[in-house]
């Protein structure tokens, strides 16, 4: 349905007539939303494993961009600025919640590189559009896409191979890089909290509260708050299952003794 809905979408906007031309462009919207509805489908997302549920999700992400161009070529700026809006905090609490369903290291090895790419990318991408739509809306009160963008988006040919795979690179991309570099250093619930320190920072200063209580209690006086905060999340991750471990066999020894 989405590939048949993207076809429309490249005809009507070969369309001369006005009123047709958004007529067919409402049709094609009607038929996005409907595909976005099967992939977002909660019953299906719950059954699937952490990897599988970030593929679907950005099938659903696609799908929701497609929606944001079809606003877009009716000059619906305002619609498309919220959408964005929409999209960019949706994708930061499906990722939320893909990283909270890891379970394993392999998961963690795929998961890894590509929410931080995800993060870096994908997100930066989505943001830029924003700030662009909002600096046409601020300029034109019925800004649109540029003419040569219309006429790319009246050719293209999403029928191409090109269209649906991306040309692959042998070269490991800076993410995986960055992954292997981590994971020499620290270890499964570490890195995957390192992952949602980035869609949480609130989660990130409650590691550093914590590592600064601890740190008083064994004496070590540099781990202050202040000291904490300009750390990376690797340390932050890394410290916090430190003193969480070390602070967990003390209360074993403690209740052993007890007894």
């Amino acid at each position: 349905m989405f590939i048949q809905a993207i076809n429309r979408f490249r005809s009507a906007m070969q369309l001369q007539d006005f009123s047709r031309r958004n007529a067919e462009i409402d049709g094609v919207r009607g038929m996005l939303f409907a595909a976005l509805a099967d992939y977002s489908n909660p019953h299906l997302l719950e059954e699937t494993c952490a990897a599988g549920q970030l593929r679907r999700l950005e099938c659903a992400w696609a799908i929701e961009q497609a929606i944001v161009a079809t606003y877009q070529v009716q000059n619906e700026v305002s619609a498309v600025s919220d959408r964005l809006i929409l999209l960019q905090d949706k994708i930061c609490k499906d990722a939320l919640t893909v990283i909270n369903r890891c379970e394993s290291h392999d998961e963690l090895d795929f998961l890894f590189p590509e929410i931080i790419r995800i993060k870096n990318h994908d997100l930066a991408v989505l943001d830029s559009w924003q700030n662009h739509v909002d600096w046409m809306r601020s300029l034109l009160p019925q800004a649109s896409l540029p003419s040569s963008d219309l006429k790319l988006l009246s050719i293209a040919d999403f029928n191409s191979p090109q269209t649906h795979y991306s040309t692959i690179n042998v070269a490991e991309p800076p993410e995986q890089l960055v992954y292997e570099s981590l994971a020499e250093k620290s270890h499964f619930y570490s890195l995957r909290d390192q992952l949602l320190f980035i869609f949480e920072p609130e989660l990130r200063r409650e590691y550093e509260f914590y590592i600064s209580e601890q740190a008083v209690i064994t004496g070590y006086k540099t781990l202050v708050k202040s000291n904490l905060q300009q750390a990376s999340d690797l340390t932050v991750g890394n410290l916090y299952y430190y003193f969480k471990i070390k602070d967990e066999s003390k209360d074993e020894t403690e209740l052993v003794s007890a007894k």
